[in-house]
């Protein structure tokens, strides 16, 4: 039976690397799978919205925010037009390549998987020398959301999430800054019966490529993997 995975993409001024990214993902063909393409742009005001616009072939709907909300923002508009079975986030940068899409729903086509997170420390094929504190930040939090949560990720803080989507409505979503992901990584971890982790590559940016998260967001990923496990 085939199953339907709704790809969300956020975007907000990625005129660079947009149609690129578009582009690997309308390349995927896994078998046994459907996409659809979901992307938001999160009141861009660069040519994103132009380049999104030309070129429709690249998504199954484009969902344009009035202003920009922020990333969270982008995804709840996101998840509320899917239809997928599953829910599957992509950046709209070059970090993440589409080409794993194949590794990521191995555990769903072989395994019947709730969740699966894509992993930039178990063996992948390379990854980009990125910052120190960036990995030392990230060691930290999954250390934290592992030890409340009795799991064993490596990498909680990885682009690459994929959900069955009845284990989350979208209108439980609190948060809309980056600590959105842990609320949805904990909602969904706790609701899941088959959860998986699969290694995948990386290709980081630096700042001056335009890289967002900085070291002041581990401080709201801390409380929202504390606040969603604890107080729920």
């Amino acid at each position: 039976m085939v199953k339907k995975v709704s790809v969300i993409v956020p975007v907000y001024n990625e005129e660079k690397t947009i149609l690129a990214v578009l582009g690997k993902v309308k390349e995927q063909n896994v078998r046994g799978i459907d996409f659809e393409i979901i992307v938001v742009d999160d009141g861009s005001t660069d040519r994103t919205a132009k380049l999104l616009e030309a070129n429709p072939g690249l998504y199954t709907r484009l969902i344009r925010q009035q202003r920009n909300g922020g990333k969270g923002a982008a995804v709840k508009a996101g998840l509320s037009a899917a239809t997928g079975d599953y829910i599957l986030f992509q950046d709209a940068d070059l970090e993440y390549n589409p080409a794993d899409y194949v590794k990521i729903l191995r555990p769903v086509i072989e395994f019947d998987a709730d969740l699966v997170l894509g992993s930039r420390f178990v063996a992948p094929e390379y990854t980009r020398v990125f910052y120190f504190w960036n990995k030392v930040g990230n060691h930290f939090i999954t250390l934290l959301f592992n030890i409340l949560n009795n799991t064993t990720f490596t990498d909680i803080y990885s682009c690459y999430l994929l959900y069955r989507r009845d284990l989350l409505d979208s209108s439980e979503l609190a948060t809309t800054g980056w600590e959105q992901h842990a609320e949805i990584l904990s909602k969904v971890a706790r609701r899941a019966a088959r959860l998986y982790e699969v290694p995948i590559n990386y290709f980081g940016r630096t700042y001056a490529e335009g890289k967002k998260i900085r070291a002041r967001h581990v401080l709201t990923v801390i409380w929202a993997i504390v606040r969603f496990r604890l107080l729920r």
